[in-house]
């Protein structure tokens, strides 16, 4: 599966700015949010936004919390634990789930500079 570019959000405010431009865009979130930010957080904060295509919510190396995810209904995780727990989790999740080892190449919302690049790394 090839992915839109991918854009680190923090806040809602930042995925609706991601999501201005009308480019495709896979929105994912900070390294590690699943077990800082929730679960829950990632899921409504998707809702609020409106965004119906595969966000990435990075569980670190936390099997629990994606599955968490998933129950959810969050559609992309990204997920840095041993083989055989990746395995286990991607058993339990639905077909329609992709689970990644590493994080694509992103461009973070929290730098300053990104608002200015974000058009250029999306592709317009």
């Amino acid at each position: 599966m090839v992915l839109p570019p991918a854009v680190i959000i923090h806040s809602l405010e930042q995925a609706k700015l991601a999501m201005r431009p009308g480019l495709p865009v896979t929105l994912m979130s900070a390294p590690g949010a699943a077990l800082y930010g929730g679960c829950l957080w990632w899921s409504a904060l998707l809702t609020a936004a409106a965004y119906d295509g595969v966000a990435l919510l990075d569980c670190a190396d936390a099997p629990g919390r994606a599955i968490e995810a998933i129950r959810l209904g969050v559609r992309g995780i990204i997920l840095r634990s041993p083989p055989d727990l990746v395995q286990a989790v991607a058993n339990a999740a639905a077909e329609n789930v992709l689970i990644l080892r590493t994080a694509p190449a992103a461009l973070d919302m929290a730098d300053p500079a990104a608002s200015r690049a974000l058009i250029s790394w999306l592709g317009g």
